[in-house]
Protein backbone atom coordinates (compact mmCIF):
# COMPACT_ATOMS: atom_id res chain seq x y z
CA UNK A 1 0.00 0.00 0.00
CA UNK A 2 1.51 3.55 -0.97
CA UNK A 3 0.57 6.24 1.61
CA UNK A 4 0.07 9.66 0.06
CA UNK A 5 2.16 12.26 1.35
CA UNK A 6 0.54 15.94 1.39
CA UNK A 7 2.70 18.58 -1.13
CA UNK A 8 4.20 20.51 2.13
CA UNK A 9 5.22 16.97 4.13
CA UNK A 10 6.35 15.79 0.81
CA UNK A 11 8.18 19.26 -0.30
CA UNK A 12 10.03 19.28 3.41
CA UNK A 13 10.69 15.48 3.49
CA UNK A 14 12.61 15.88 -0.65
CA UNK A 15 14.59 19.29 1.62
CA UNK A 16 15.60 16.59 3.89
CA UNK A 17 16.82 14.01 1.77
CA UNK A 18 18.51 16.53 -0.61
CA UNK A 19 20.06 18.13 2.27
CA UNK A 20 21.11 14.60 3.74
CA UNK A 21 22.50 13.86 0.57
CA UNK A 22 24.72 17.22 0.35
CA UNK A 23 26.37 16.39 3.20
CA UNK A 24 23.98 19.49 4.84
CA UNK A 25 22.64 16.91 7.61
CA UNK A 26 22.72 19.07 10.89
CA UNK A 27 22.83 22.63 9.30
CA UNK A 28 19.74 24.77 9.56
CA UNK A 29 17.81 25.27 6.13
CA UNK A 30 17.11 28.79 5.50
CA UNK A 31 13.54 29.69 5.62
CA UNK A 32 11.86 31.16 2.23
CA UNK A 33 11.29 34.83 2.29
CA UNK A 34 7.96 36.20 2.36
CA UNK A 35 5.55 35.80 -0.81
CA UNK A 36 5.89 39.67 -1.20
CA UNK A 37 9.91 39.09 -1.04
CA UNK A 38 12.18 39.83 -3.79
CA UNK A 39 10.95 37.98 -7.37
CA UNK A 40 12.78 37.51 -10.94
CA UNK A 41 12.84 36.12 -14.09
CA UNK A 42 14.31 32.80 -15.71
CA UNK A 43 16.25 35.30 -17.88
CA UNK A 44 18.21 37.58 -14.93
CA UNK A 45 21.63 35.67 -15.10
CA UNK A 46 21.91 35.55 -18.69
CA UNK A 47 24.06 39.16 -18.43
CA UNK A 48 26.36 37.10 -16.56
CA UNK A 49 27.20 33.74 -19.56
CA UNK A 50 31.02 34.37 -20.26
CA UNK A 51 34.03 35.18 -18.68
CA UNK A 52 34.51 37.90 -15.81
CA UNK A 53 37.75 39.26 -14.04
CA UNK A 54 37.12 41.33 -10.64
CA UNK A 55 38.84 42.91 -8.09
CA UNK A 56 37.08 41.51 -4.60
CA UNK A 57 37.41 43.52 -1.64
CA UNK A 58 36.47 41.42 2.05
CA UNK A 59 36.34 43.38 5.40
CA UNK A 60 39.55 41.82 8.11
CA UNK A 61 37.19 41.94 10.92
CA UNK A 62 33.24 41.93 11.06
CA UNK A 63 31.41 43.43 13.92
CA UNK A 64 33.95 45.42 15.26
CA UNK A 65 33.19 48.73 12.91
CA UNK A 66 36.27 47.83 11.00
CA UNK A 67 37.37 50.05 7.80
CA UNK A 68 40.33 47.37 7.02
CA UNK A 69 39.80 45.73 3.84
CA UNK A 70 41.46 42.77 2.00
CA UNK A 71 41.76 43.32 -1.74
CA UNK A 72 42.61 40.38 -4.21
CA UNK A 73 41.61 39.36 -7.63
CA UNK A 74 39.46 36.45 -9.15
CA UNK A 75 38.18 35.04 -12.35
CA UNK A 76 34.85 33.63 -12.83
CA UNK A 77 33.61 31.42 -15.62
CA UNK A 78 29.66 31.33 -15.71
CA UNK A 79 27.55 29.14 -17.72
CA UNK A 80 23.48 28.00 -17.94
CA UNK A 81 21.64 24.67 -18.42
CA UNK A 82 18.08 23.36 -18.67
CA UNK A 83 17.34 26.42 -21.03
CA UNK A 84 18.44 29.22 -18.07
CA UNK A 85 17.06 27.29 -15.15
CA UNK A 86 20.39 27.24 -13.23
CA UNK A 87 22.94 29.36 -13.57
CA UNK A 88 26.26 28.47 -12.03
CA UNK A 89 30.00 30.22 -11.99
CA UNK A 90 33.28 29.16 -10.74
CA UNK A 91 35.19 31.74 -9.42
CA UNK A 92 39.09 30.86 -8.69
CA UNK A 93 41.44 33.08 -5.98
CA UNK A 94 44.67 32.75 -7.32
CA UNK A 95 46.07 34.89 -4.84
CA UNK A 96 44.46 32.64 -1.95
CA UNK A 97 44.70 29.43 -3.03
CA UNK A 98 41.07 28.34 -3.00
CA UNK A 99 38.15 28.44 -5.30
CA UNK A 100 34.24 28.83 -5.26
CA UNK A 101 31.63 27.11 -7.29
CA UNK A 102 28.11 29.15 -6.91
CA UNK A 103 24.74 27.18 -8.33
CA UNK A 104 21.63 29.16 -8.79
CA UNK A 105 18.50 27.42 -9.18
CA UNK A 106 14.93 29.32 -10.86
CA UNK A 107 11.89 28.08 -9.26
CA UNK A 108 9.53 29.00 -12.07
CA UNK A 109 6.20 28.85 -9.65
CA UNK A 110 7.72 31.50 -6.87
CA UNK A 111 9.66 33.44 -9.82
CA UNK A 112 12.75 33.49 -7.31
CA UNK A 113 16.33 32.03 -7.43
CA UNK A 114 18.32 30.25 -5.08
CA UNK A 115 21.35 30.76 -5.04
CA UNK A 116 24.14 28.17 -3.12
CA UNK A 117 27.66 28.80 -2.70
CA UNK A 118 30.14 25.92 -2.15
CA UNK A 119 33.94 26.63 -1.57
CA UNK A 120 36.71 24.38 -2.76
CA UNK A 121 38.61 24.66 1.39
CA UNK A 122 36.02 22.45 3.05
CA UNK A 123 33.26 21.05 -0.37
CA UNK A 124 30.11 22.07 2.10
CA UNK A 125 27.20 23.67 0.34
CA UNK A 126 25.98 26.93 2.44
CA UNK A 127 22.51 27.69 2.63
CA UNK A 128 20.94 29.60 0.15
CA UNK A 129 19.58 33.39 -0.36
CA UNK A 130 16.69 33.76 -2.16
CA UNK A 131 15.29 36.73 -4.48
CA UNK A 132 15.37 38.08 -8.04
CA UNK A 133 15.93 41.21 -10.09
CA UNK A 134 14.35 44.24 -10.95
CA UNK A 135 15.67 46.16 -13.72
CA UNK A 136 19.62 45.70 -12.96
CA UNK A 137 19.07 45.45 -9.31
CA UNK A 138 18.84 41.97 -7.54
CA UNK A 139 18.51 41.45 -3.98
CA UNK A 140 18.93 38.03 -2.61
CA UNK A 141 18.24 37.21 1.26
CA UNK A 142 18.78 34.22 3.45
CA UNK A 143 19.65 32.85 7.43
CA UNK A 144 22.97 31.86 7.83
CA UNK A 145 25.32 32.02 10.62
CA UNK A 146 28.43 33.62 11.01
CA UNK A 147 31.04 31.79 14.37
CA UNK A 148 28.00 30.44 15.30
CA UNK A 149 26.11 33.42 15.78
CA UNK A 150 22.78 33.32 13.68
CA UNK A 151 22.84 36.21 11.13
CA UNK A 152 20.81 37.58 7.86
CA UNK A 153 22.51 37.37 4.54
CA UNK A 154 21.67 40.18 1.74
CA UNK A 155 23.66 39.95 -1.73
CA UNK A 156 23.17 43.27 -3.71
CA UNK A 157 24.22 42.68 -7.61
CA UNK A 158 23.66 45.52 -9.79
CA UNK A 159 24.19 45.04 -13.39
CA UNK A 160 26.43 47.84 -15.12
CA UNK A 161 25.93 47.39 -18.91
CA UNK A 162 27.00 46.60 -21.00
CA UNK A 163 30.25 44.78 -19.00
CA UNK A 164 30.33 45.82 -15.95
CA UNK A 165 28.86 44.59 -12.22
CA UNK A 166 29.36 45.15 -8.56
CA UNK A 167 28.32 42.13 -6.01
CA UNK A 168 28.28 43.07 -2.45
CA UNK A 169 27.35 40.79 0.86
CA UNK A 170 26.43 41.84 4.01
CA UNK A 171 25.21 40.33 7.46
CA UNK A 172 22.55 42.00 9.95
CA UNK A 173 22.64 40.03 13.77
CA UNK A 174 19.44 41.99 14.02
CA UNK A 175 17.13 40.83 11.75
CA UNK A 176 17.71 43.32 9.08
CA UNK A 177 16.99 46.39 10.97
CA UNK A 178 21.29 47.20 10.46
CA UNK A 179 23.90 45.72 8.17
CA UNK A 180 27.46 45.44 7.87
CA UNK A 181 28.79 44.89 4.52
CA UNK A 182 31.75 42.49 4.89
CA UNK A 183 32.54 41.46 0.74
CA UNK A 184 32.47 43.33 -2.61
CA UNK A 185 33.26 42.21 -5.96
CA UNK A 186 33.56 45.17 -9.17
CA UNK A 187 33.57 42.52 -12.57
CA UNK A 188 34.57 43.23 -15.59
CA UNK A 189 33.56 40.92 -18.34
CA UNK A 190 36.35 39.26 -20.24
CA UNK A 191 35.60 40.16 -24.28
Amino acid sequence: MTKLIRPARRDLLAGALLAGGLGLAGRAIAAPPPADGPTGDIHDFDYHVGRWTAVQRRLKQRWVGSKAWDEFPSATTYTQYLDGLISADQTDFPTKGWSGLTVRTFQRERRQWFIYWINSRDGVMGTPVIGGYRGNIGLFYGDDTDDGVPVRVRFIRTKQPPDRERWEQAFSRDGGATWETNWTADFTRVR
